[in-house]
This record gives C-alpha cells, structure tokens and sequence, in this order.
C-alpha cells in the first residue's frame, strides 16, 4: 500500500463524511437516541441499562457502519467512481483500508459521544475505564465497515445491499451472548457463535463492564476482532469489482 494514497483518500472519504449531513446524523445522534430508548425502558429495572447499554455501545457502531459502507461502496461502483479511481496508481487494498481508517475515525466520534452520553447523562456504570469501552466500540464498527464493504461486492443494487443485514448482522447480535449465555444455547448455535466476530466483541465489553482493569481475556478478543477486520478488507479486496453492470 502506498502511504500518501491512502492518506489522499481516506481525507477524501471524510470530506464526503462531513458534508453529508444525513449520514452523519445517523452516525452521531441515531445511537445516542436509541440508548436514551433503552434506558428509559430498563430505568426502573436495576442493572439492566448497565449490562444491556454497555453491549450497545458495540453493537450500534457496527450495525450503523455495515449499513453505510455496504451503500457507499456501492455507488461508488454504480457512478463509476470506483472504475476511475482505479485507472490511478491506487490500489483496491489502498481504497478498502482508506475507508476502514476513515470510518475508523468516525466511528472514534460516534462512541466517544455516545459513551459520554451514556456514562454521564444516562448513568451508564462499568467497572472498568470508559476509554476501553470507547476502544471495542471503534474496533467494532471498523469490522462493521470491512463485512459491509465485503458484501457490497455482491450487491447489484442498494436494495440487495440492505438485504446482507439480516444475513450477516443479526444472526451475530442473536448469537453474541447478549439475549442468551452462549453456554445455554444449543451446542451446534454455541459453536457457530464462536466463529462470528460479534461475539468476541461483546465479550470484550462484558470484561469492561465486570472488571476494573483489561484482562487478559479482554486483549485476546480485542485481537480477534483486529484480525477479522484485516482478513475481511483483505477479502473484501480481493472481490471488490470496478463497476456493477
């Protein structure tokens, strides 16, 4: 990859970013909205909001950036951007992580507003540093944005876009441990939990909110979410087509 490329066009990203107003306001303010939701459902129940919010501060990043990276890549084929921008010396692995560093920075917006939403206006209390908290959030929706980018690839239209999120999203947010203590579930679903990323990074986020400092346990599922998005932009590289016909 080339270094000033990909700074070129990860800037280039975050310009589009900054003057779509409606993309950003489902960035910042759509998570905050939906955490004031589950509060005020939860508020008169003890400890639910702090177990249940925590694990949202995860799952809305990547859930949001799925959505958006899967529809941006795909215009960017359809308006024949992406077929120009790859007559240049840049390369299909210099776009794919410009877009993962740029949504990286987003996403780096979006939780640290929302965490600080929810520890200091909703009350939200973990055990462990919010910084951490803010960390997985970002590493989340990084993932996010490699799995949307992956199967925009295979999108001919928004529509069929979209219609990766019930595949590829929610059989991660059932499975992750969240509704369900993986080692309660059926011993074929607690397998197939163990190969889907989501999982590790609730994990993570459970280890913040029960402990005071970062385990070890913590850091394993960290690198694991690391990988996946590293493996997933290299896939997503490797399938990414100029222009959809």
């Amino acid at each position: 990859m080339n270094a000033r490329i990909l700074a070129a066009t990860t800037a280039r990203i975050l310009r589009q970013l900054r003057h779509d107003r409606r993309t950003m306001a489902l960035l910042v303010v759509v998570p905050v909205l939906l955490l004031a939701l589950i509060y005020y459902m939860f508020q008169d129940v003890p400890g639910v909001f702090d177990r249940t919010g925590l694990v949202m501060l995860g799952v809305f990043p990547f859930t949001i950036m799925f959505l958006i990276t899967s529809i941006a890549m795909l215009r960017e084929r359809t308006t024949g951007t992406l077929e120009r921008l790859l007559t240049t010396p840049m390369g299909k692995l210099d776009l794919l992580f410009a877009y993962g560093l740029a949504f990286g920075v987003a996403a780096a917006v979006q939780a640290s507003i929302a965490s600080a939403v929810a520890y200091w206006l909703l009350g939200l209390d973990t055990s462990g540093a919010v910084g951490l908290v803010i960390l997985i959030a970002i590493a989340n929706a990084v993932l996010g944005v490699a799995l949307g980018l992956l199967c925009s690839a295979f999108a001919r239209t928004e529509f069929q876009a979209v219609q990766f999120m019930p595949i590829v999203v929610i059989p991660q947010i059932l499975l992750c441990g969240l509704f369900v203590p993986r080692d309660q579930m059926a011993g074929w679903l607690e397998a197939i939990s163990g190969v889907l990323p989501m999982t590790y990074a609730v994990e993570a986020l459970q280890e913040v909110g029960a402990h005071t400092s970062a385990t070890g346990t913590l850091w394993r599922d960290f690198t694991i979410i690391v990988a996946c998005v590293i493996v997933t932009l290299t896939l997503a590289a490797a399938t990414l087509r100029r222009r959809t016909a």
